[in-house]
């Protein structure tokens, strides 16, 4: 005896939703409206043909009619095969992905009371990340009563930014956020 709603198969987790075919994002043979297209592609004379003769000239041809811009005045028509159409699609937006860069932020955490020796050595360290093209973005960290030092830690920070200014710009100046106090360094534009 299947308890439930009727249309839903009742699974270890509840029930489940009826299964929702996903439409195509264009527009394809039969289902354009149009009554005049502008059509496109390779081994076609281009130009403006009723949606009848445009479609016989896919089937002819063993392709599909593709809408490709339906906001066109008379929308815009391409003879080419939908599934290779989309694949390419695919790859160039995957392609475009692995381009883009990410941009990395690196911490650099100090102490209101960071000695002169740490200062240099993490100093070196965001010096290395500047030049590499990430952003360093520093902090100084008051732990229970250390915020009584505030002001030493953004001296502390102004004093990094300065020491950093041959290889990036700063992009934020400290801010006290809780009980950290922040500065953002970004790199320097290449010339």
């Amino acid at each position: 005896m299947a308890l439930g709603r009727p249309g839903f198969n009742k699974g270890p987790r509840g029930p489940r939703p009826p299964f929702k075919r996903k439409e195509a994002e264009h527009n394809i043979n039969e289902f354009i409206k149009a009554p005049q297209v502008r059509l496109v592609g390779d081994n076609i004379e281009q130009g403006i043909y009723p949606l009848s003769e445009a479609r016989a000239i896919a089937d002819e041809q063993e392709l599909d009619l593709v809408e490709i811009s339906p906001n066109a005045d008379p929308p815009v028509c391409r003879v080419i095969d939908y599934n290779k159409f989309i694949y390419e699609q695919k790859k160039k937006l995957k392609e475009i992905k692995a381009n883009a860069k990410q941009t990395v932020i690196k911490e650099i955490r100090f102490g209101p009371n960071t000695n002169e020796h740490d200062f240099q050595f993490k100093l070196k360290h965001a010096i290395g990340f500047l030049e590499s093209g990430e952003k360093v973005r520093a902090y100084v960290h008051f732990k229970g009563r250390a915020i009584v030092y505030k002001e030493q830690g953004e001296i502390l920070l102004l004093r990094f930014a300065q020491a950093l200014e041959e290889v990036g710009k700063v992009e934020q100046l400290p801010k006290l956020e809780g009980k950290r106090m922040f500065l953002i360094v970004g790199p320097k534009a290449k010339k």
